[in-house]
């Protein structure tokens, strides 16, 4: 069984492959049962989280029929780990052999997680975002703003990327660090400017009140959600819900886990009607994706299982190459 670390998981990928990786796996499908969620109480008083998120197929990571794999990724989130200079969340991610269940590969589960959302974001661009969509805002300076960065830019011909945060000096950080990789970046003060600059917003942050004002995108925009992971998240706002074209990853998680589908469902701000599709329908050409150059795209994702197990058999696959 091979043991994959984060840099083993950084040289086993590339943003383009894994882009293509979840096309195939959301087009071709794969089993993914609802995932586990279980509360651990400590004694005292604290609690922690579990998640088991399985998911199996029979296909490689070509596409082809070769016994298939099962993945299952599990996860610990334990709020209080700040305290101890520890990330709140924890994770692994174990592969096995389709047939006969024999482990495979133990790879970073963190990693192996900013990768995949990351390219699940950017291809739902491929079909949202306008195909000269140029200028890039990423709102939050967290661990996932460079893979966001360099997956749009995989996708998109990005020449300038702007980072808003919080704290001014994370995203000078962030954008330091971006620019030491060859893209040109810049951190920014001012976010309403930056909402109505940019040809791609993609936020990833925890906030619970609304960064992305609606009013302040210009038309053609692609707005893509990816911080938001419990319902009372929130990364924009009605009004980006009202002008924008919405599509998920998958419809049963946006609309029970994600704010900024739950909560306008629960105001009527949003119908279930109005979510035009999600990436099984985008990819599989059931559903059109960017209809005008003037639409306003929006792409919510919670995330799935069948994206951890597309990156896990990549990593692996390219691993013991």
């Amino acid at each position: 069984m091979l043991m994959i670390s984060a840099d083993g998981v950084d040289r086993a990928l590339s943003f383009e492959g894994l882009v293509e990786a979840l096309r195939r796996i959301f087009r071709d499908g794969a089993v993914q049962p609802v995932r586990h969620h279980h509360t651990i109480e400590r004694p005292d008083g604290a609690a922690s989280t579990l998640l088991l998120m399985p998911a199996w197929t029979d296909f490689n990571a070509v596409g082809t029929s070769a016994g298939g794999h099962i993945g299952v990724k599990v996860v610990t989130v334990s709020p209080d780990n700040n305290a101890v200079a520890k990330p709140a969340v924890m994770g692994l991610y174990l592969l096995l052999d389709g047939k006969t269940g024999e482990p495979q590969a133990l790879i970073d589960g963190q990693r192996l997680t900013q990768w995949r959302t990351a390219c699940a974001s950017a291809l739902a661009a491929t079909y949202l975002a306008r195909e000269d969509a140029a200028k890039l805002l990423v709102v939050g300076a967290g661990a996932l703003c460079p893979f966001l960065a360099k997956a749009h830019s995989a996708v998109r011909s990005i020449d300038e990327v702007r980072i808003w945060n919080r704290t001014d000096a994370n995203a000078e950080k962030a954008a330091e660090a971006l620019r030491a990789d060859g893209l040109n970046a810049t951190a920014t003060t001012d976010l309403d400017a930056a909402l109505g600059w940019a040809d791609i917003v993609s936020c990833a942050t925890i906030s619970t009140d609304p960064l992305v004002r609606g009013a302040r995108l210009k038309p053609g925009a692609h707005v893509d959600l990816v911080g938001g992971f419990t319902p009372s998240m929130r990364e924009a706002d009605d009004e980006t819900i009202r002008r924008a074209r919405v599509h998920v990853d998958t419809r049963a998680g946006a609309t029970k886990e994600a704010g900024d589908i739950v909560q306008p469902l629960a105001s009527g701000v949003l119908s279930e009607a109005a979510i035009l599709a999600d990436l099984f329908e985008l990819t599989r050409g059931e559903k059109p994706g960017r209809q005008s150059p003037n639409d306003i795209t929006l792409f919510k994702s919670v995330g799935a299982a069948l994206e951890d197990l597309a990156a896990g058999i990549a990593v692996y696959e390219t691993s013991r190459a």
